[in-house]
């Protein structure tokens, strides 16, 4: 499957989305190299490169909460994936113990109850 992928756009990674199979979540975000996608096609569970460390890890082999690859596509660009997963052990996938990375609120759009009047609300 990796030889779809164009890595290079972005200096040889690829942005890949996380996404809970089972209930459609979005979990986190990582970056994969040819090397990191090509690993976790061999070995079923989702590793990614590590720009800070300069190196492959695959998420959860510390914390157990690992990764377990159901699919993976990429979009019509050709530079992004999407990995379906289950997750395995206690299901907290973010560094922060939660189970999704996405948990600080940004911006939503709040409908008045009269007319069609939308106003942001930045939290």
């Amino acid at each position: 499957m990796n030889r779809g992928i164009n890595f290079d756009k972005m200096q040889g990674l690829a942005p890949a989305i996380v996404q809970d199979a089972a209930s459609g979540e979005v979990l986190m975000l990582g970056f994969m190299n040819r090397e990191a996608c090509a690993h976790t096609l061999r070995s079923g569970y989702v590793t990614f490169f590590s720009r800070t460390r300069n190196q492959l890890w695959t998420k959860g082999e510390t914390s157990g909460n690992r990764l377990k690859l159901v699919s993976a596509t990429i979009d019509c660009d050709r530079d992004t994936l999407l990995l379906q997963v289950e997750v395995e052990g206690a299901g907290l996938v973010c560094h922060e113990g939660t189970r999704s990375c996405f948990t600080k609120a940004f911006f939503r759009s709040e409908a008045k109850e009269k007319g069609n009047d939308t106003r942001a609300v930045r939290t």
